[in-house]
């Protein structure tokens, strides 16, 4: 099987594939045009999705692609063929994205920043730090990141809900509730984990109104998708207290514009798209189990609808 590698560390995934399928044929480039030429006799992709969705834009098309990321955003474009199979990343992100999570919800409970202001300041700050122990946490996206999230949290004596597409029974989850009732459990919980794909039912979920929800003592993050919040809504709703703090991976323009509103709000922090990286070595244990079932005609790990787009 002869495989097309398009990634910025493509020379290291080519590594990692020729030790652990030395069967495969890899071709691969850090030059576009090259690239190119290499698409044309490829029928399995393996790579990002801006790059990939570049190659489709160029008029080739593959029999299967997977992509290194968890997203497909750019794969999913107006214009662009969809007759090809498609997988994306999964079971890779859990941990990471759960470390990332911990870090921001514990360094909320210990007011770490305002720690750190008063240290600059010289002030004796003797406040007692807080625990995360029957704290409220709603996971906004339940699926395979989600779940893992959740397990990592488990051990700290929080107490899960969910949100999906669909109310379901799904442990550990307390509750797992559909979209429509977000708003009912934004209210409910003191940490709001956003892990939402981009489709057109998850853009701008996040208003004014569904912010005027919030506890304002909660904090949000999103790690989800920048669509998901109406930008000036949230700045607004952190100076009117709607809310406690936000903490922002993703957003809609990357990287942010420096007139954007998000660099001087009061309360929010920026973490510039660093919640989950992709792991090379994850990745091509992950692309080398879905050659083995593609080659024997069993279902893909990841395999994306694209009707739902995910």
């Amino acid at each position: 099987m002869r495989v097309l590698i398009a990634e910025h560390k493509h020379a290291r995934y080519a590594e990692l594939l020729a030790q652990a399928a030395p069967d495969l044929e890899v071709l691969t480039s850090g030059d576009s045009a090259q690239l190119s030429r290499f698409a044309a006799q490829c029928p399995v992709w393996l790579g990002q999705p801006d790059l990939l969705a570049s190659l489709l834009r160029q008029g080739h098309v593959p029999q299967w692609v997977q992509t290194t990321w968890a997203g497909i955003t750019p794969l999913l474009a107006p214009g662009l063929p969809r007759s090809y199979r498609l997988t994306r990343a999964v079971g890779i992100f859990g941990q990471v994205m759960a470390e990332y999570m911990l870090t921001y919800m514990l360094g909320h409970e210990r007011e770490v920043l305002s720690r750190l202001v008063s240290q600059v300041e010289r002030r004796w700050d003797d406040r007692q730090g807080c625990s995360l122990e029957g704290r409220k946490v709603l996971v906004v996206g339940t699926g395979d990141i989600g779940q893992r999230v959740a397990a990592f949290l488990q051990p700290f004596g929080v107490v899960l809900y969910g949100v999906a597409s669909s109310a379901r029974e799904q442990a550990p989850f307390v509750e797992v509730a559909a979209l429509e009732d977000l708003p009912r459990l934004v209210g409910e919980v003191d940490y709001v984990l956003n892990l939402l794909p981009d489709t057109p039912a998850t853009h701008d979920i996040y208003d004014a109104a569904m912010f005027r929800c919030f506890r304002p003592t909660a904090l949000f993050i999103n790690a989800g998708r920048g669509v998901s919040v109406v930008d000036g809504d949230l700045v607004e709703a952190l100076k009117q207290g709607h809310l406690a703090g936000a903490v922002i991976d993703v957003c809609r323009q990357e990287p942010l514009p420096r007139q954007h509103p998000f660099w001087t709000a009061w309360g929010l922090l920026l973490t510039g798209h660093s919640s989950a990286p992709t792991s090379p070595a994850a990745m091509v244990r992950l692309f080398v189990e879905n050659v083995r079932a593609y080659g024997t005609g069993q279902a893909l790990r990841g395999e994306v609808d694209f009707a739902r787009g995910y």
